[in-house]
């Protein structure tokens, strides 16, 4: 990878926290800006956000979902059975 942006934010939030446009408008900045100012690979810059509460991290690989609602935590775990038990050929 040539250059990267990374952002400490869960995952699929890579340009920032839903309806923050002024941060979202920063990190593509960034980006943008990496492109142009890059000279060789492997470059990486950090973003200087936060997300705020880390207990993200925490949560991140366990049942308990933070940012899905209830229906959607439930269907999440329906579906991660249902991948369990057709790997295990329990169709």
């Amino acid at each position: 990878m040539p250059r990267f942006v990374f952002c400490d934010f869960p995952l699929g939030a890579p340009c920032g926290k839903p309806y923050d446009v002024v941060m979202q408008r920063q990190i593509v900045g960034l980006g943008l800006d990496l492109l142009v100012t890059a000279t060789r690979p492997g470059t990486t810059v950090v973003a200087p956000f936060t997300w705020g509460d880390d207990t993200w991290k925490e949560k991140c690989f366990t049942k308990e979902r933070p940012f899905l609602d209830e229906a959607a935590t439930a269907k999440w775990l329906e579906r991660k059975q249902a991948y369990k038990d057709l790997k295990a050929g329990r169709t």
